[in-house]
C-alpha cells in the first residue's frame, strides 16, 4: 500500500480539502450541529476506509440523505434521537453484508450510472458558481443535494453574476486558471508539480490572499465568505461538541423505520458510487460489494455512537481522489487523518481559507465529471441508451438524487421490456401460394409472460389454410402464459384449418395436441417449464 506513497499523499491533501466544506455544508443542510459532519468525515475516511475493499473509494456524511436527516431530528425528537436511528442502519448494513446483498448494486444500467455522475457534475457546477463570484445570500445551504427547484437552483446564480464580491471572485478566478495551468502545463516540466497538486497551491494561495487583505473594504474576503470549522477554546469544550445517542428510545417504531431508511438508502448510493467509481478507475479494480456494506455499516454504527451524521462512500470525493492520482485507499485513510488533526489543532488557520477558492476545485472537478464529451458519447450510442442517460440527468438536477436514478432506472427496464417483447420471436413466411401459406415462427431463448401479447397478435393474424411450423430449438425457458396461449390457439387452428407442427431439439411433432404434456413427457426437450 505504501508503494504508491507519492501518489497517494498528495491526493489525500485535494481530497482533504474537497471534504472539508462538504463536511460542514452537509451538516448544515441536513439541519445538524457542523462538527457532526466533521465527525463523519474523519469516520469515513479512517474507520471505512480502512476496512473498505475500495482501493480509491472515498466515504463521508451523505448529500443524498441530507433531505432524510433533516426530517427526522425534528420527527424523532432531537438529534440524540436520531443518532439511535444512526446506530440502527449501521447495524443493519452490516446484515445486509453478511447476507450478500452488494450484488443490487450490478443491476443498475451502465447509462443509469453514468447519468448519475454527470448530473452530480451539474449540481456541483449549478451550487459553486455562487460561491465562486463571493455572493452572500446563499451561504449555509452549501451542497444541499435535494428537492431543487429550477427557482431555488438558478437564481442565486443570476444575483451572483450580477452582484459579485470582488476579492472572492478575484482570488477565485486566479485559483481555477492556476489549477489549469498546473494540471496542463506545470505537471508536464517537472515531477513536482505531480507530488504538489494544482488544488493544494491554490488553497495554500487563497490563504495567503485572505491575510494580505485583511481589512480592505473593496479587495478583501469577509469572515461570510471564509470556510467556519468550530475553534474550541478548551479540551472540554472541544469534547462537549460529542454528542451521544439517547438509547431510551430505541424501543420507538419510527426509530427503527427511520434506521432501517437510512440503512437502505445509504446502502444504494453507496453501492452506486461503488459501481461508477469502479468504471472511472483507471486501473478498473472491483470493490466486493459485501464487503464495502460491512465497512459502512460498521462506519455507521460507530459515527452514530459519537454523534456524527450517517456515512455513505461519495461520488464527488472518489472522482477528486481519482482525478488527483490516488492510486490505494491510503488516500483515503490520509484524508481522514488530515481531518481529525486539523480540526484539532489549525481549526483558525483552517478559516482563512476563502469558500470561493474551493469553489474553483469544485468547479473542475463538476466539469470533469460532466464533460460535454460524455453527452456526445451516449448520443451516439443510440436512444436506448440516451433516453434513460439523459431522463437521469435532468432529474437529479431538478429534483433529486434518488428520484432521477429511480425514473432512469424505470425508463431502462422499460426499454429492455420493449425490446424483449419485440424479439420474442421471428417470423418467416416460407413461401405461399393462393390455397396454402406456409409460415415459420421461431420463438427466442427465453419467453415471459411479457412476450404473450406480441405472440398472441402474430398467431391472430395467421390466415386460414396455413401450415405453421413453431421452431423451440433455441427456446431455453418457457412461461406457463406462452404455453397457455399456443394451447389456447390449437382450438382456434381447427376451426381456421391450421395445420401445427412443432421443433424442438427433441425432435418433431405433427399436430401437438398439447404443447406443455410433450414438453413434460420429453425432459430433454432442452426447454426449463415455469
Amino acid at each position: 500500500m505504501f508503494k504508491y506513497l507519492k501518489n497517494d499523499l498528495p491526493a489525500s491533501i485535494v481530497v482533504f480539502f474537497v471534504a472539508l466544506p462538504l463536511c460542514l455544508g452537509i451538516a448544515l443542510a441536513s439541519g445538524a450541529p457542523p462538527f457532526a459532519g466533521m465527525i463523519a468525515g474523519i469516520i469515513g475516511g479512517i474507520v471505512v476506509g480502512s476496512l473498505s475493499g475500495s482501493q480509491i473509494g472515498v466515504s463521508g456524511p451523505a448529500a443524498g440523505l441530507a433531505a432524510i436527516v433533516l426530517t427526522a431530528i425534528t420527527s424523532l425528537g432531537g438529534y440524540e434521537n436520531f443518532l439511535v436511528a444512526v446506530v440502527i442502519g449501521g447495524v443493519i448494513q452490516i446484515l445486509f453484508g453478511i447476507l450478500k446483498a452488494g450484488v443490487i448494486g450490478y443491476y443498475f444500467p451502465n447509462s443509469v450510472i453514468k447519468g448519475m455522475l454527470v448530473g452530480i457534475g451539474i449540481i456541483i457546477i449549478l451550487k459553486e458558481i455562487p460561491y465562486f463570484f463571493g455572493y452572500d445570500k446563499v451561504l449555509g445551504g452549501q451542497f444541499s443535494f435535494f428537492k431543487v427547484e429550477f427557482k431555488s437552483l438558478f437564481t442565486p446564480i443570476i444575483n451572483s453574476l450580477g452582484n459579485p464580491s470582488l476579492g472572492p471572485l478575484f482570488i477565485g478566478v486566479v485559483s481555477l486558471l492556476l489549477m489549469i495551468f498546473w494540471s496542463n502545463v506545470l505537471a508536464k516540466k517537472a515531477k513536482v508539480f505531480t507530488l504538489i497538486q494544482g488544488p493544494f497551491a491554490a488553497v495554500v494561495l487563497g490563504v495567503l490572499y485572505a491575510v494580505a487583505t485583511k481589512g480592505n473594504e473593496t479587495w478583501g474576503i469577509l469572515s461570510n465568505h471564509l470556510v467556519e470549522v468550530p475553534v474550541p477554546d478548551s479540551f472540554d469544550s472541544f469534547i462537549g461538541q460529542f454528542r451521544f445517542p439517547n438509547f431510551e428510545v430505541i424501543g420507538r417504531t419510527d426509530i427503527w423505520v427511520t434506521g432501517f431508511t437510512i440503512a437502505l438508502v445509504a446502502s444504494l448510493e453507496t453501492l452506486l458510487c461503488v459501481e461508477a467509481t469502479d468504471k472511472i478507475d483507471p486501473k478498473k479494480r472491483v470493490t466486493p460489494t459485501n464487503r464495502e456494506l460491512l465497512a459502512q455499516g460498521a462506519g455507521n454504527v460507530l459515527s452514530g455512537f459519537i454523534g456524527g451524521l450517517p456515512i455513505t462512500q461519495v461520488i464527488v470525493r472518489s472522482s477528486a481522489n481519482i482525478q488527483s492520482g490516488g492510486q490505494t485507499k491510503l488516500s483515503a485513510i490520509v484524508h481522514g487523518f488530515l481531518l481529525l488533526i486539523s480540526v484539532l489543532t489549525i481549526p483558525s488557520l483552517l478559516n482563512l481559507i476563502p469558500y470561493s477558492v474551493l469553489a474553483a476545485i469544485l468547479l473542475i472537478v463538476g466539469y470533469k465529471l460532466a464533460h460535454p464529451s460524455k453527452f456526445k458519447k451516449m448520443f451516439s450510442l443510440g436512444w436506448k441508451q440516451w433516453l434513460p442517460f439523459l431522463i437521469t440527468v435532468v432529474l437529479i438536477v431538478a429534483t433529486d438524487l434518488l428520484l432521477g436514478i429511480g425514473v432512469g432506472l424505470a425508463i431502462g427496464i422499460l426499454i429492455v421490456l420493449i425490446k424483449s417483447y419485440q424479439n420474442s420471436h421471428f417470423l418467416h413466411i416460407k413461401e405461399t401460394d393462393t390455397e396454402v401459406h406456409n409460415v415459420k415462427m421461431e420463438l427466442a431463448e427465453e419467453l415471459t409472460f411479457f412476450n404473450k401479447g406480441a405472440i398472441m397478435r402474430e398467431l391472430e393474424a395467421l390466415p386460414k389454410n396455413t401450415q405453421l411450423e413453431i421452431d423451440t430449438v433455441k427456446t431455453r425457458y418457457l412461461d406457463n402464459d406462452i404455453i397457455e396461449v399456443l394451447e389456447d390457439f390449437l382450438d382456434k387452428a381447427k376451426n381456421r384449418d391450421i395445420n401445427i407442427k412443432l421443433i424442438s431439439k427433441r425432435g418433431v411433432v405433427e399436430n401437438p395436441e398439447s404443447f406443455i404434456e410433450f414438453f413434460r413427457n420429453n425432459p430433454k426437450s432442452n426447454i426449463s417449464l415455469s
